[in-house]
């Protein structure tokens, strides 16, 4: 059978491509490349320029950001015969955004920005030295404050000619003794950098989850396309058409081969949607859509008219008529176009059902910021919609066991109306947060998805009717089962009025910081901010050490502490078993006095707290992005693998273990 192979190859293809889609992220990440100059504009003015080419899904933050992440700024050390004005900006689009997790709006630039520092010229002997700082952030990870060193002074009346070489000979004079590379410190042995034995190698350590979410959003469009299956738009149709290649022809197996060509037609054709959407969006376009207040108020009412579509408010259809001039093509056209055609109809004739679930998922995906999600997604979708033709071509007696059509699909368009009102309300909440509406602060928010949940509970019971339901003589088991599983739901969100995490369902509500009144407190602290103090603290007590590097700036570090490190099975094994050091990279206070030393060739001041932090992830740890926790014994000696951002508690708790064990 030639058509079961053809199918087969393609799923294949699809799972290769799934395999080298999922990225590979190294230790070490520089996804900004800092060039600066000095230009004198006139007699007595000149600017220091720093052209910033930042790489793509990352971001840099913008100047005069407070109590949020890392603001651009340039500091001087040294300012001599000049006065500095006020740092600006050119040659970059500013975005100006919403963030939950700062609870402010936050101004960053992508791809490329210049940052201007304005100069005016006191004298003709002049010098300026400083640092130029930025904070950078993609979707999954910060990075610690980055430090551009610059140097200028009046060399000659022909030329204006860089000091730095002056200052950096002094400095690397003044540790020549104590360092020339990262392998040598003027810290203790426990900054040593760490060996990473085949147990817990550098490649090993977990990486950001952008391929894990790759897989969610596939099973996600699976899911999507399996509720599809059963609605009265694509059910009904299945015998129909599966009949209608069998009887054809009396080649039984040419019958089957035209049914898995058709069923890859409908892979085909969502896939190919949702490429479009890419295409027409962008991969920066469908980043921003988390954060953006105007699409996501777009997507609350698209999804709101969903559901009370799949309500019986109203049908959602497509003319006619695109239908009709479809199916008279595929009437004349033979082979494979004309199977193609007759897929192309099914998508058109069953959007009223299948256009909401479609609609959620590429929402849904959108707002991950990937630029493959809407393919996956479609592709996830297509599999599961096209399934049941080639599977009932191939078994034909499987189609007499099949469900008959009936009232029970309206119950399942009905259902799925409850959850797409219900996740409308996460992007009106974003919207709200934005323009500071203060409508859904976080109770209010549960508040209302407790109701939807009774409400679902009590439709599934019979309770309530809709305009297309048949009168419930009975509830079935399933029926019941799924009404005690929404009364569930809604009863264990009641605490959340009161502050409890519900961490089921803390990726779609609103922060804690729009929570009223909060009775839950139940957090991991650290024993202590220093390493070298918690490191004693640690061969003091016998235990091994976990270590936090985290940032003020960093947004998905305040995800996994709210997420994971609040889960009572994770706090309980941090507090008995380990001492919890937890280390800001971008902490500001400074250090008692400059450590300037040789990294990588390189001359490095470390002034503040963070910069020391910062400067012991990269040298004992190869890496320097956060979140980063890292499991070690009084030694300093490595237990487990490093790990990133990544929100499976199963498998931090398994993590944790592991470390213990060992």
């Amino acid at each position: 059978m030639r058509g079961k192979p053809f199918y087969s190859s393609i799923l294949l293809f699809c799972l290769f491509f799934l395999s080298i889609a999922l990225p590979v992220s190294s230790q070490i990440q520089e996804p900004v490349k800092v060039k600066t100059s000095f230009v004198k504009t006139g007699d007595t003015t000149a600017e220091i320029r720093f052209a910033l080419t930042i790489d793509k899904g990352w971001h840099v933050y913008s100047t005069h950001i407070t109590d949020g992440p890392i603001a651009a700024e340039a500091t001087f050390e040294t300012l001599k015969g000049a006065e500095a004005g006020e740092l600006t900006f050119t040659d970059g689009e500013e975005h100006d955004e919403y963030d939950a997790m700062f609870g402010m709006n936050v101004r960053f630039f992508e791809q490329r920005v210049t940052f201007v520092q304005p100069l005016t010229l006191t004298s003709a002997d002049y010098a300026v030295a400083g640092y130029f700082q930025y904070g950078a952030c993609n979707d999954t990870n910060c990075l610690p404050p980055a430090n551009e060193e610059f140097s200028f002074g009046q060399a000659s009346s022909s030329s204006q000619t860089s000091i730095a070489s002056q200052t950096s000979v002094a400095s690397q004079a003044s540790v020549a003794s104590q360092t020339s590379s990262t392998s040598q410190s003027p810290f203790s042995s426990l900054w040593e950098p760490v060996s990473y034995s085949s147990s817990a190698s550098a490649d090993d350590m977990q990486s950001p989850t952008s391929g894990r979410s790759l897989w969610g959003i596939f099973f996600a469009g699976l899911l999507g396309g399996l509720l599809a299956l059963v609605t009265p738009c694509v059910w009904p149709i299945i015998p129909m058409t599966v009949s209608f290649f069998l009887k054809r022809g009396k080649d039984k197996r040419k019958g089957r081969r035209d049914a898995c060509i058709y069923g890859a037609s409908i892979v085909v054709i969502y896939v190919l949607l949702g490429l479009l959407i890419t295409l027409i969006f962008g991969a920066s376009a469908l980043n921003a859509l988390s954060t953006a207040a105007i699409p996501n108020i777009f997507f609350f009412l698209l999804l709101l008219v969903f559901g009370f579509s799949f309500l019986g408010a109203f049908e959602i259809t497509l003319p006619s008529s695109w239908s009709t001039s479809v199916d008279n093509k595929a009437e004349r056209t033979g082979g494979v176009l004309g199977i193609f055609l007759m897929a192309f109809t099914l998508t058109l004739v069953s959007f009223s059902c299948t256009g909401p679930i479609i609609g959620f998922l590429l929402v849904e995906v959108g707002t991950t910021g990937s630029v493959l999600g809407p393919t996956i997604g479609m592709l996830g979708f297509a599999i599961a919609l096209a399934l049941p033709f080639t599977l009932f071509a191939a078994f034909p007696s499987w189609l007499k066991a099949a469900p008959k059509s009936g009232g029970w699909m309206n119950t399942v368009k009905v259902v799925l109306a409850f959850v797409e009102i219900a996740f409308s309300l996460k992007f009106l909440s974003v919207a709200d947060l934005a323009y500071g509406w203060g409508l859904l602060s976080r109770p209010t928010f549960l508040s209302l998805w407790i109701v939807l949940a009774l409400l679902l509970g009590c439709y599934l019971l019979g309770w309530i009717r809709f305009k297309h339901d048949d009168r419930l003589e009975h509830v079935g088991v399933v029926r019941f089962s799924l009404a005690v599983i929404s009364f569930a739901f809604a009863l264990y969100m009641v605490p959340g009025l009161w502050g409890a995490p519900c961490k089921a369902v803390s990726a779609f509500a609103p922060p804690m910081t729009t929570q009223d009144f909060n009775l839950y407190d139940k957090t991991v602290h650290a024993q202590t901010d220093d390493y070298d103090q918690g490191m004693a603290i640690a061969r003091a007590q016998g235990k091994p050490v976990m270590i936090d590097f985290s940032g003020y700036g960093c947004v998905n570090c305040r995800k996994m502490e709210q997420s994971v490190l609040s889960d009572d099975e994770v706090r309980t094994m941090i507090n008995d078993k380990y001492i919890l050091i937890t280390l800001i990279v971008d902490d500001k206070t400074p250090l008692p006095a400059p450590i300037h030393l040789t990294e990588n060739g390189r001359a490095v001041t470390l002034r503040t707290i963070g910069d020391k932090w910062s400067y012991l992830q990269r040298s004992k740890f190869g890496a320097n992005a956060q979140p980063f926790y890292v499991l070690l014994n009084a030694d300093g000696q490595l237990l487990a693998p490093p790990r990133s951002y990544d929100e499976d508690i199963p498998a931090f708790i398994d993590w944790l273990q592991k470390g213990w064990t060992k």
